[in-house]
């Protein structure tokens, strides 16, 4: 991932229509994920080639009677402490009001690369009316449509060069993990529980922005970096909003590293928030564990454990493969052992299967059982071979790509995980004209 965009703006200029313009409209882009309250969303896109997480900050908190102290300081500023560049939203046809005026000087004392985003400019008539926003101060404008798309393509290339290019310097082949999840789930517990086992830890080595921090772990015949971001930096006026801004912290969190430890409350369960979280880390393509904290405070039998993982794989089907913990950070109990279920999922991230063998095991698969014929066509896949991504990822090639039905997909992926180990690793199919 290459960083996070936030959209802000005041209410009706067309945010959440720019937002799904730029999750929903492209090939490459994954699906959106709901926010935790108040509509807020989560998304990821891509724009010739680079991949951003893009944050639409709708909605607004009602107990206020100050729409700037609600909409700007509690909510938009914890969107723009964490994005790496910020599309401010104005709408074309009106003038600037005191709420934009207040938006933009919030944007500018940012500090954050931000671009000016004058909405619903559908005609020449319209795109010469934005020039008002000119009088803000506003160095350029880039007028566009969300709903048709006009002018989209010229803001994307801008934005994607202000995005960050990479992160610091670690080294590849050793693990990078987060843990994520609500507040109070347990996750500075359990890092302090690691990292208060071990003495041999070394320097801590700085992010490349806002303090996220990574911490070389080695001990116990383990060696990864820790991602911390839980407790790195106190806010003011995180209230009600301590929801979202452990959303955005984890979000930074997700696209840094290789392998996300969903931390869920055994007392609460899976609850909205973590299933976003774990809808991210799927779709962003990382290694995934879910590690149930708190199991201590559990009655159980001999069932309870069996019982809940069958919860757990039901809420977050059907991506069921996936390693799931009890553990308990106050007792210490099986927080080493999801070490190193974490690192296992780290290599099968990393496997690589040849080509030959590929297509020695799954062809006859296919021969036996080849994908149901539509309208009278019979689809033959060729052959299969892995590509060379981060997420395992395979493409088949075959004669009518288009007409393979999604339960034949995950028939395909079934039969892979169950001859090569991904648990906890999400699985990529592509199906491309022969």
């Amino acid at each position: 991932m290459a960083g996070i965009v936030a959209i802000v703006g005041r209410p009706n200029v067309g945010k959440s229509t720019l937002f799904n313009r730029l999750i929903g409209e492209r090939k490459a882009i994954v699906d959106d994920v709901s926010g935790v309250t108040r509509d807020r969303h989560y998304g990821t896109s891509d724009w010739v080639g680079k991949e951003f997480t893009v944050v639409d900050t709708g909605g607004y908190v009602s107990d206020s009677s100050d729409v700037f102290e609600s909409s700007i300081r509690e909510q938009v500023e914890l969107a723009i402490a964490e994005a790496d560049v910020l599309l401010f939203v104005v709408d074309a046809v009106l003038d600037p009001n005191d709420l934009d005026i207040a938006f933009f000087k919030v944007v500018r004392k940012s500090k954050k690369p931000y671009l000016v985003v004058a909405n619903k400019a559908d005609n020449d008539e319209r795109m010469f009316m934005a020039n008002s926003y000119y009088s803000l101060g506003v160095e350029a404008l880039y007028p566009i449509s969300s709903l048709s798309g006009s002018g989209t393509g010229d803001l994307l290339d801008e934005l994607v060069r202000l995005l960050p290019e990479g992160g610091v310097v670690l080294d590849e082949n050793i693990p990078k993990i987060a843990f994520v999840g609500r507040p109070n789930a347990g996750k500075s517990t359990i890092c302090n529980t690691l990292l208060g086992h071990d003495r041999n830890i070394v320097t801590d080595i700085p992010g490349t922005t806002r303090d996220t921090l990574y911490i070389r772990y080695k001990s116990f015949n383990q060696d990864l970096y820790l991602v911390d971001t839980a407790g790195v930096r106190k806010k003011n006026k995180v209230t009600e909003d301590i929801e979202f801004y452990s959303v955005m912290r984890s979000l930074r969190a997700i696209e840094s590293v290789d392998v996300v430890a969903l931390v869920v409350d055994a007392t609460r369960g899976l609850e909205a928030q973590d299933m976003n979280l774990f809808s991210l880390a799927q779709k962003n393509g990382k290694g995934i564990v879910v590690i149930v904290n708190k199991w201590d405070l559990i009655e159980k039998d001999t069932h309870t454990t069996k019982n809940y993982e069958a919860l757990v794989k039901e809420k977050i089907a059907p991506f069921v493969d996936v390693p799931v913990l009890f553990v308990s950070a106050l007792t210490k109990q099986r927080v080493l052992r999801a070490l190193t279920v974490m690192t296992s999922v780290f290599s099968s991230m990393n496997k690589k299967i040849s080509t030959s063998k590929l297509n020695d095991f799954l062809l006859p698969i296919i021969e036996k059982t080849p994908p149901p014929s539509t309208k009278g066509k019979y689809i033959k896949i060729k052959y299969i071979t892995q590509l060379p991504t981060n997420c395992p990822s395979f493409a088949f090639f075959c004669n009518l790509p288009q007409y393979i039905p999604e339960s034949y997909k995950r028939f395909l992926e079934n039969k892979l995980r169950a001859n090569y180990d991904f648990n906890g690793v999400p699985l990529r199919l592509y199906f491309r004209k022969k």
